[in-house]
């Protein structure tokens, strides 16, 4: 098992002194497959795989009865135990390059220090090694695009240097917090064909963080769906259009249809009891 989460609570402190619970008693497992996590923004995604590689500000409130990371233990990893996992065997892929990327350097730099960090090498090596990530992720004139700063590409050749980045020390497991979520419907799609096929191909394990229900039932081979910090259901993605909890249902009722339009989408009426189920 690639992942193992059981019982995950975090908590931040609130002004009145107590403790605010965000995410409530999360359990995920995860081997060489795709697993989404899908939910309303707030309800626990990013912060539970940031737990994962222990990404959490200082003064979050972190419990469980097991966080591991192929067999690691992450709840006693020290500081210099987790840089050999963060980035080397796993990789995180944030939602917007714009504030990931390096504004000052170029993208060739920023990909060739990833890579020389986990692997070493000379500075050509690593420009060469760059250049070739760049062609991997499908960018059309590699040589001439590590060249380029981040602000003289578009979002979607921003997001696969990233990509690249992640890439570079050929990790084990891939997190993807709502990679395509500032980018068009075309350059979405081909992100996420890109990102199918590398971890496809590398017999990676992928952790998927989307409010894309249809992305995530595409892509993905299970689903977790969160709600206030719980995780409400979890089915096989093929299943999603016949998820059976309130909620989930709700989310796929909330959706526009080019099929069955309507003049007005119902709003999700939530219940207290879903998060006694």
């Amino acid at each position: 098992m690639l992942v193992n989460i059981e019982n995950l609570r975090i908590g931040f402190p609130t002004r009145s002194g107590g403790m605010s619970e965000a995410v409530k008693g999360v359990s995920l497992h995860l081997g060489q497959e795709k697993l989404g996590i899908v939910g309303e923004s707030g309800s626990g995604k990013s912060l539970t795989a940031r737990a994962l590689l222990k990404l959490l500000p200082p003064q979050a409130n972190v419990t469980a009865d097991a966080i591991s990371f192929d067999g690691i233990d992450i709840l006693k990893a020290s500081e210099r135990g987790m840089r050999q996992i963060r980035g080397k065997r796993a990789g995180f892929i944030l939602q917007d390059p714009k504030y990931s990327l390096n504004p000052v350097k170029t993208i060739g730099s920023q990909v060739a220090e990833s890579w020389r960090f986990h692997k070493g090498g000379s500075r050509h090596e690593a420009r060469e090694a760059a250049i070739d990530l760049l062609d991997k992720v499908q960018i059309r004139n590699p040589r001439e695009v590590a060249k380029s700063y981040p602000h003289e590409v578009s979002g979607g050749m921003g997001q696969r240097v990233m990509i690249a980045m992640m890439l570079a020390p050929d990790p084990e497991l891939l997190i993807a917090d709502e990679p395509t979520s500032a980018l068009d419907a075309t350059v979405q799609a081909e992100i996420m064909r890109l990102i199918d096929e590398l971890v496809s191909e590398r017999g990676m394990g992928l952790i998927m963080i989307s409010h894309d229900l249809p992305l995530v039932s595409h892509f993905c081979d299970r689903v977790a769906v969160m709600y206030a910090g719980h995780i409400v259901e979890e089915l096989q993605a093929s299943e999603l259009a016949r998820a059976e909890h309130p909620y989930t249902r709700g989310l796929l009722n909330c959706m526009p249809s080019l099929i069955h339009p309507r003049d007005e989408l119902p709003v999700l009426k939530r219940d207290p009891e879903w998060l006694k189920s």
